[in-house]
């Protein structure tokens, strides 16, 4: 059985991590066990892990699909310390990332087509059942083991603690600038939200060569949009006159909002054939007008993160325009305040918890 501090011991090597063990959402030191290294495995230090905002729906089930004890964290980065015998895409000492899966059937269409992310059978990196029958554990812990094929590589000389956000927010915002033509030196395209991924997205948008324009309901942030992250343009989604002057003049928008909001305003921004990019997952369903779609031809899509081909791509991308998040790196006993603060959106832009340094200490 397991008691309010230890796991089931389901694996042969001990690792200490954080959990929620109920909706409450609390996190608290938790010993559970990792698998041995197989054949294809890597297994890493952790050394930091970001916070993000999936963490804090997962661990309070606003989603409905959690179940506890649960070891959140899938924006882990480390170093090599094992490898299995048929490794051959790292080694000992290598920098290494883990990001939202673990696993996938490697035979369907999606797998096969590089698009792990949107296999039928996608293993997450915590909170699902791996083949086995045990559940998954993600990277607020000390160690994690993990199919070679859903490692990446960090490149030197890229800090890994401002890497670390990239394997989710990161590809969150880079996939669907690739896949639906963002990438287009000279487009015009919105973000709409300026938190862990919407400055990420200003920063992969401008790295490509794209007139940005930073849509946000809080005013006091343009100074940072445009003068920070280097936004050609913001909008006040709250103010009629700028929102009105600024109609038909996007090419698409990528929206990174976690809450309800309406859409029609938003549409309105497009020019024809436009679309709107839908990132962020709200606890509720959104309204969809169907006459602002229909008077331009216009299109609402989702995106969710990448494959791992594109995610290796897009840290390779990051690394050669000088592109990490910025953050906030805490020790792991403050991450019950980080999640309050994340929940009110004060943070800028993300949490990262500096595991190797500070998760030891929490040990009961």
């Amino acid at each position: 059985m397991a008691t309010e501090d230890q796991g089931i011991e389901e694996h042969p090597l001990k690792s200490l991590g954080w959990a929620a063990r109920d909706p409450s959402g609390l996190l608290s030191p938790f010993f559970f066990s990792r698998r041995a290294t197989e054949e294809q495995d890597v297994r890493l230090k952790v050394a930091y892990c970001g916070i993000c905002h999936t963490d804090l729906h997962s661990i309070k089930n606003e989603w409905g699909m959690s179940f506890y004890p649960l070891v959140p964290g899938h924006e882990i980065v480390g170093e090599v310390t094992e490898v299995g015998s048929k490794v051959t895409k790292f080694k000992v000492g290598d920098r290494v990332g883990v990001g939202c899966m673990v696993a996938s059937c490697r035979t369907c269409d999606s797998c096969i087509n590089n698009l792990e992310n949107y296999c039928p059978n996608v293993i997450a990196t915590y909170g699902s059942k791996y083949y086995d029958g045990t559940t998954t554990d993600g990277g607020y812990s000390n160690d994690m083991v993990t199919d070679e094929h859903f490692v990446v590589r960090i490149p030197d000389g890229m800090p890994l603690d401002a890497a670390a956000p990239l394997l989710c927010a990161g590809i969150t915002v880079y996939s669907p600038m690739k896949y639906f033509g963002f990438d287009t030196t000279g487009k015009h395209i919105g973000v709409v939200g300026l938190g862990g991924l919407g400055h990420l997205a200003v920063k992969f948008a401008k790295a490509l060569g794209l007139k940005v324009t930073v849509v946000s309901a809080s005013p006091t942030k343009e100074k940072e949009a445009v003068g920070h992250l280097g936004a050609d343009a913001f909008l006040n989604s709250r103010n009629p006159e700028q929102m009105e002057a600024a109609m038909s003049t996007m090419d698409g928008i990528i929206d990174t909002v976690p809450a309800v909001h309406p859409l029609m305003p938003l549409l309105g921004l497009l020019k024809s054939h436009g679309m709107l990019v839908l990132l962020g997952v709200p606890e509720k369903p959104l309204e969809v007008p169907a006459f602002s779609l229909i008077a331009g031809r216009k299109m609402i899509a989702g995106s969710g993160i990448g494959g791992m081909k594109e995610t290796q791509e897009m840290i390779d991308f990051a690394a050669k325009h000088g592109i990490t998040s910025d953050i906030e790196v805490i020790p792991m006993d403050y991450v019950n305040t980080a999640m309050e603060r994340l929940g009110k959106g004060d943070v800028r832009y993300r949490f990262v918890i500096d595991i190797a340094n500070t998760l030891g200490k929490t040990r009961p």
